[in-house]
């Protein structure tokens, strides 16, 4: 079973720490690891020892002159203190420092192990969640766009199938500015991990509890307890099934809102760590959620009931517009450019634009041949709209007149492309993962087509309050400095 991608997301120039803090363990974290290491290589041991011959045997099989052949090294006497002897070990010698070998003509490789591990100010991360089998991580890499680089910076174990990430600059556990990745999986459960500290095992903080596995043989509910059960469930505080979706409110800093295979939306206190609103207006899964740029009250979801919703979340049951379309809803997203504007991408290749004082769509694009698993507007650049499939096709689509006109089509190579991400600094960078080949990061730019599109409109760089908060607090650090 191959290696593949479920989700990605980037993290801007200067989020994160310059140099990132480490992960000091305590002597009883470190006597649990490694008394677990020594159990699991004690049992391994024994199965190896097994099968092999005793060691005077293997001598004697060799001509049965293996001890005189060690004798001239006196081995018995190898740790003993005092001089060495030089002549016995036939000019073998040992330095102090690496430095000082002459055989040894990399010098540097701790220096540049630091500035590798070093965020510097030109450099994004870019986060994604990787699955083999049953081992499920996300890994951490570090892209800079003017070496044209890219690597794995580090990466974090995860306990469950990830399914969504979402990037926040609020740490919950301060109360303060912070680097954090909130991840969904097929746990009910949100966690949020810090991207300024490496070597951490277990989340900052959980959204949420994690199912109960029932026992074999326990006894059957009747109807009224089982129905007593489910009312239970909708009740308490958080999902009860597979987190689908993030998102982020950049105006209000301490919300964030998570779509659910249990049909709900829900709205998270970061501060309080706690549940603050619940939207059940879908009747299906809800797969996809986007905050609307300028207004922190307005949320856009799509479900599994092929509709999109669009919500004012002071009285979601009373203040929304819903669109109901041919297919599951794969993605939405607002135009950051045009705020009255969305687009929704369908499991059936279709792609649609709402105006939102509007019935119906402003236009209606048969995209791709399969799903639209990607759905992206260029960070920068009007009308540039990039969308990927489950057909393995990138596709760059003009959208700037509201009548869609293909620019570029493009098989990536990478099997089903599950995910696609823009970076926010870079209008034309985009990330895809997918069925193999592992994270691909693709310039849009080298196109001669795309340039023809969209080389000469201008550059536009949309900023939030919140992108003023992180800038002022990370220079005022003296780790950025």
């Amino acid at each position: 079973m191959g290696i593949h991608v479920p989700c990605l997301a980037w993290v801007p120039r200067g989020y994160a720490k310059r140099s990132p803090d480490k992960v000091e363990l305590s002597t009883e974290e470190l006597q649990v690891l490694i008394h677990g290491a020594s159990t699991r290589n004690e049992s391994l041991g024994r199965t190896e020892r097994e099968d092999e011959e005793p060691m005077e045997d293997m001598a004697g099989a060799s001509g049965g002159n293996g001890d005189n052949e060690l004798a001239e090294y006196d081995l018995d006497h190898y740790d003993d203190d005092g001089p060495v002897q030089m002549d016995s070990l036939a000019g073998l010698a040992v330095y102090s420092s690496n430095s000082d070998d002459p055989y040894i003509t990399l010098k540097d490789t701790d220096i540049d192990d630091r500035e590798d591990f070093e965020i510097k100010d030109t450099d994004n991360l870019l986060l994604a969640s990787r699955v083999h089998g049953n081992e499920c991580s996300l890994e951490v890499y570090v892209y800079n766009e003017d070496g044209d680089c890219l690597y794995v910076h580090r990466d974090i174990p995860l306990s469950s199938h990830p399914l969504c990430l979402e990037t926040l600059t609020f740490d919950p556990t301060s109360d303060s500015t912070g680097c954090m990745v909130a991840v969904g999986t097929l746990d009910p459960v949100v966690d949020i991990w810090d991207l300024d500290m490496v070597g951490g095992l277990e989340p900052n903080v959980s959204l949420g509890t994690k199912k109960k596995k029932k026992k074999e043989g326990k006894k059957r509910m009747t109807q009224e307890e089982g129905n007593a059960s489910n009312e239970d469930k909708s009740d308490g505080e958080g999902h009860t099934d597979a987190v689908l979706d993030l998102a982020w409110n950049p105006l209000v800093r301490t919300v964030l809102a998570s779509a659910s295979a249990d049909h709900s939306v829900l709205l998270w206190d970061l501060k309080q760590g706690r549940q603050a609103g619940k939207l059940t207006q879908h009747t299906d899964k809800v797969q996809t959620l986007s905050w609307h740029p300028f207004e922190a009250q307005t949320l856009l979801s799509g479900s599994y009931d092929r509709q999109v919703m669009v919500y004012d979340c002071r009285s979601p049951t009373e203040s929304h517009r819903l669109w109901r379309f041919s297919g599951e809803i794969e993605h939405v997203i607002w135009n950051h450019f045009s705020p009255f504007y969305c687009l929704a991408s369908t499991d059936d290749g279709f792609v649609y634009c709402m105006d939102v004082r509007a019935d119906k769509p402003v236009f209606t694009l048969r995209a791709h041949d399969k799903a639209v698993t990607g759905l992206e507007l260029s960070s920068q650049v009007r009308g540039c709209l990039v969308t990927a499939s489950s057909d393995r096709c990138v596709k760059v689509w003009d959208i700037l007149e509201q009548r869609p006109s293909l620019v570029q089509s493009r098989d990536m190579k990478m099997g089903a492309i599950y995910c696609g991400a823009c970076n926010p600094d870079s209008p034309f960078v985009m990330a895809f993962g997918g069925q193999k080949g592992g994270v691909r990061v693709l310039d849009l730019m080298n196109n001669p087509s795309v340039r023809d599109a969209f080389g000469s409109r201008e550059r536009l760089v949309m900023k939030t309050p919140a992108d003023s908060v992180v800038q002022n607090n990370r220079t005022d650090d003296p780790s950025t400095r």
